[in-house]
């Protein structure tokens, strides 16, 4: 009975053991086996063999890319506006040994890294050129940190911005000026149209003036004219000048008349009488 029992322990131990030493590993992976603590080798997909209880599995890495999210954080540009700013990373493990023991965790140090490079890179633009140069802050970050991933046993094979925008504090700051702004040309529109509208009334009332100017010229010669007509044509001296000044009289009653205001325009009884008292007073003057 004992020895019976004693050779189903060794069976079980056997089957334990068989099984221990037995590793099946899955397309997409490598896994890191130590030996009594130990890095000894890796193991590649595929059927592979360790030594029970002096061999064992440290840690089962993924060949495949892997995706790492960059949390959004805020930047404080050159120009020191705070823009926000999240990003996305692709990267690939290709030497498994350097990814356990190069770093303690390399996915934590790569997604530190890429945000401390990020900062570091829009801190030294302005606002709008980290608003309209995503490529060139792209292209700079997975310059700068390759190398240092390298030595991890990890390849980025592509870094994408997901995100620049500023912050909300900014956004309102960047809408009242925007507002400012509109209202200063809105005004200065205004402004402007005022004043070519003066110009343009100015130079009416100037081009009126120089027209009246003129036709008084005209008229003052033509009344000259038509004196000295009449004086070669008759001897009497007054009969000239009465006749005009009459004229003048009469357009004047006339053009009062015309006035919305006037109420009654009375003409005078002996309307030669009057013309010869106007011009007797001229000639006394």
């Amino acid at each position: 009975m004992e020895t019976l029992n004693i050779a189903i322990i060794l069976v079980v131990l056997l089957i334990v053991t068989f099984y221990k030493g037995i590793n099946i590993v899955p397309q997409g992976e490598e896994w890191v086996v130590e030996r009594l603590g130990k890095y000894s080798r890796t193991l590649h997909p595929g059927l592979n063999l360790i030594i029970p209880y002096i061999e064992s599995i440290r840690q089962r890495i993924s060949t495949r890319d892997i995706i790492l999210d960059i949390p959004q954080q805020e930047v404080i540009t050159k120009d020191n506006a705070v823009i926000t700013t999240n990003a996305v990373t692709f990267i690939r493990v290709t030497n498994p040994r350097d990814a356990i023991y190069g770093v303690e965790n390399f996915k934590f140090a790569i997604q530190q890294l890429v945000m401390t490079t990020l900062r570091s890179i829009l801190g030294e633009m302005s606002l709008d050129e980290a608003l309209s140069n995503r490529e060139t802050i792209k292209t700079r970050l997975k310059d700068q940190i390759v190398d240092d991933v390298a030595d991890w046993g990890v390849t980025v094979k592509s870094v994408e911005i997901q995100d620049i925008s500023p912050s909300s504090s900014m956004q309102d700051s960047m809408e009242r000026q925007a507002a400012a702004e509109r209202e200063r040309r809105a005004i200065e529109t205004t402004a402007e149209g005022n004043k070519n509208a003066a110009i343009l009334e100015a130079d009416g009332k100037l081009a009126a003036a120089e027209r009246e100017a003129k036709a008084q010229i005209t008229l003052a010669n033509a009344s000259a004219q038509a004196i000295k007509m009449i004086s070669e044509n008759i001897q009497d001296k007054e009969l000239p000048a009465m006749f005009l000044l009459g004229d003048r009289y009469i357009n004047s009653l006339e053009k009062m008349s015309q006035s919305k205001n006037a109420k009654f325009v009375i003409y005078p009884a002996d309307l030669q009488g009057a013309v010869k008292g106007m011009l007797g007073n001229v000639f006394k003057k």
